[in-house]
C-alpha cells in the first residue's frame, strides 16, 4: 500500500481502536452523484464481508432527514437527519453535479461542528466544494472533479488543489467523480481496520485495476484518441498545455521534430481530422467548461482559450455547439436560478 499521499496517517481514519466498527456517515446533498455514492459505500460492505466481521458501519444522512434526489433522478430515503446522528468517526459529503448555486449554510455549520469535535471529513466528487465553503480545507491538499476545478479555485484561490484521483491529508480526504471513490475507499480501508490484505481483497472483488493516488484524473490521451503512435500522443499533450497561447502548426511540428506535412498526415490517418481542427476542438471544449462551470467573464474566457477576438470566438463556438457563448451563459444562469428556487 503506497503512502505517497501527503500528510496521511492511519489514526484519523482507523476509528476508535479495539473491536468497535469504524462509523462513517454519508451526507447526500440534492443532486448528489449516485455513482460516487455507490463507489464509496460498496468497498466498505465488501471489507466487512472479506474480514468476516463488521469493520465498518455506515449511515446515509440528509440535511433534514427527508428523501433526496440524485442527479440521475433516483430518490433515496436516508437513514436519518444529519443533526440526529452522533458518534461518527468520519463523514463524507457526496457532492452534486453541477455545483450548487444556492446557499448551504446549515450544512456548512454542521460540518464545522463536526470538525471541531475531531471528526474526519471527506468529499466525494464535488463534496470537497462544501468543505471548502465551510473553511475546512484551508491548509490541506484536496482535489475535486476536473470539470469543477476552475470554479473551486476561482472562489478559493489559496487552496492547494491537485488533479489527482484522490487526496488524503491527515483528517481530510477528497476524490474526483465517477468511480474514483473506489480507489480512495480501498486506500482508507488499508489505513483503517482492514489493513493491506483486506484492501487488496476488496479491489480484487471489485475487479478494480488500481491506479494509485499519484495518477491524474483524466483518461490517458492514448485511450481517448485510440492513438498508438507516440508522436500523436505527444502532439495532443502539447496542444492541451498550450491553450491560452496556441502553437502554430509549424511550431508544433518543430517541437516534435516532424514536418508540418507529416503532422497533418498523422492526424488524418489516426483521427480523420487535421491538427488545426483537433486543436480548435480542444480549445472550444475548454471554453465551454469555463462558461458553464465558472463565473468568469466571457472576455476572460476568450483570452484564456487563445481566441483573437470575441467575434472570432463567438463564430467558432456557435459553429461547434449550435449556440452562442452569450446564450450558453444565459442558459446556465437560468438553470442555476431554477435550481436555487427549488431549494
Amino acid at each position: 500500500m503506497s503512502n505517497t499521499t501527503s500528510g496521511q496517517g492511519p489514526g484519523h481514519w482507523a476509528g476508535r481502536g479495539g473491536d468497535k466498527p469504524i462509523r462513517f456517515g454519508f451526507l447526500l446533498v440534492p443532486d448528489f452523484t449516485l455513482i460516487g455514492f455507490g463507489a464509496a459505500v460498496d468497498p466498505l460492505r465488501l471489507a466487512n464481508m472479506v474480514a468476516k466481521r463488521k469493520l465498518y458501519e455506515f449511515v446515509t444522512l440528509t440535511k433534514d432527514g427527508e428523501p433526496v434526489r440524485s442527479s440521475a433522478g433516483i430518490c433515496v430515503q436516508p437513514d436519518r437527519a444529519a443533526t440526529d446522528v452522533a458518534d461518527l468517526d468520519g463523514v463524507f459529503v457526496v457532492g452534486p453535479n453541477p455545483l450548487p448555486s444556492a446557499s448551504a449554510e446549515p450544512i456548512l455549520r454542521w460540518l464545522r461542528a463536526l470538525a471541531s469535535r475531531g471528526v474526519a471529513l471527506g468529499g466525494i466528487d464535488t463534496g470537497s466544494y462544501f468543505l471548502a465553503c465551510a473553511g475546512l480545507l484551508d491548509g490541506y491538499r484536496s482535489t475535486i472533479h476536473w470539470e469543477d476545478m476552475d470554479a473551486l479555485l476561482d472562489r478559493f484561490p489559496r487552496l492547494v488543489v491537485s488533479n489527482k484521483i484522490y487526496e488524503v491529508d491527515r483528517n481530510r480526504c477528497s476524490c474526483s467523480g465517477g468511480i474514483a471513490p473506489v480507489e480512495m475507499m480501498i486506500h482508507l480501508i488499508g489505513l483503517g481496520g482492514g489493513g493491506r490484505k483486506v484492501a487488496t481483497a476488496v479491489a480484487e472483488l471489485l475487479i478494480y485495476d488500481r491506479r494509485g493516488p499519484d495518477e491524474k484524473q483524466k483518461t490517458s490521451l492514448r485511450d481517448v484518441s485510440n492513438a498508438s503512435h507516440p508522436k500523436l500522443v505527444e502532439a495532443i499533450k502539447l496542444m492541451e498545455c498550450n491553450i491560452e497561447e496556441p502553437l502554430s502548426m509549424e511550431e508544433l511540428a518543430a517541437h516534435m521534430q516532424f514536418s508540418a506535412r507529416q503532422l497533418e498526415r498523422l492526424f488524418r490517418e489516426a483521427l480523420n481530422c487535421t491538427p488545426r481542427q483537433y486543436y480548435l476542438q480542444i480549445r472550444l471544449e475548454r471554453a465551454r467548461q469555463l462558461l458553464t462551470r465558472t463565473n468568469r467573464p466571457i472576455a476572460d474566457i476568450v483570452m484564456a482559450c487563445g481566441f483573437v477576438s470575441f467575434a472570432h470566438f463567438s463564430h467558432r463556438y456557435n459553429a461547434g455547439f449550435g449556440i452562442s457563448p452569450s446564450a450558453e451563459r444565459r442558459r446556465q444562469t437560468a438553470a442555476e436560478a431554477r435550481t436555487g428556487a427549488s431549494d
